[in-house]
């Protein structure tokens, strides 16, 4: 029997945690790295009609998505996939990808991502934006700090004009 004590139980009801902007797309914070012994944590997404994330690479987590709402599609690497409620996704770290509401209505996903800790990104973010604060170098900073890479490929175009996209 292990000696560390085990997190303590947390209940998120439906419809509460903090939420905060990240500009593309809403951020609802379910469970913090504090809640799972730094296992993982647990955001929910929702994205507007014609929400696009940016490209991005996460060098130090992997993300785990599931959608619950609308249908949202993914880019990772080479691969494509439109997932609709009920579909899950890997997102491994290393690998270039984007996700968008690939619909005509709201779109939303949980995002499990392993280790926990960039929720923290996302909430650095979120305040710089309720802040009013939307400066380019200082979201670069905070995504620098979290391993956070932003790309261009080549590929991106093409996905916006496809799903009429607002680009990032």
């Amino acid at each position: 029997m292990s000696e560390i004590d085990p997190p303590p139980l947390v209940v998120v009801p439906p419809g509460t945690g903090q939420t905060g902007d990240l500009g593309p797309i809403g951020v609802e914070f379910k469970l913090w790295g504090r809640d799972t012994g730094g296992v993982l944590s647990v955001v929910e997404h929702p994205f507007p009609v014609g929400a696009l994330v940016p490209p991005h690479l996460h060098t130090r987590e992997d993300e785990f998505s599931i959608v619950t709402q609308g249908a949202i599609g993914f880019r990772s690497g080479d691969r494509e996939a439109v997932l609709e409620s009920g579909g899950y996704i890997t997102k491994p770290r290393g690998e270039m990808h984007t996700m968008w509401n690939a619909g005509t209505v709201p779109a939303r996903m949980i995002e499990i991502i392993s280790p926990a800790g960039f929720e923290h990104c996302f909430l650095e973010v979120s305040e710089l934006i309720a802040a009013g604060e939307r400066d380019i170098a200082e979201i670069a900073a905070i995504a620098e700090r979290y391993g956070l890479q932003f790309g261009e490929p080549d590929w991106l175009p093409d996905v916006i004009a496809r799903y009429n996209l607002t680009p990032p």
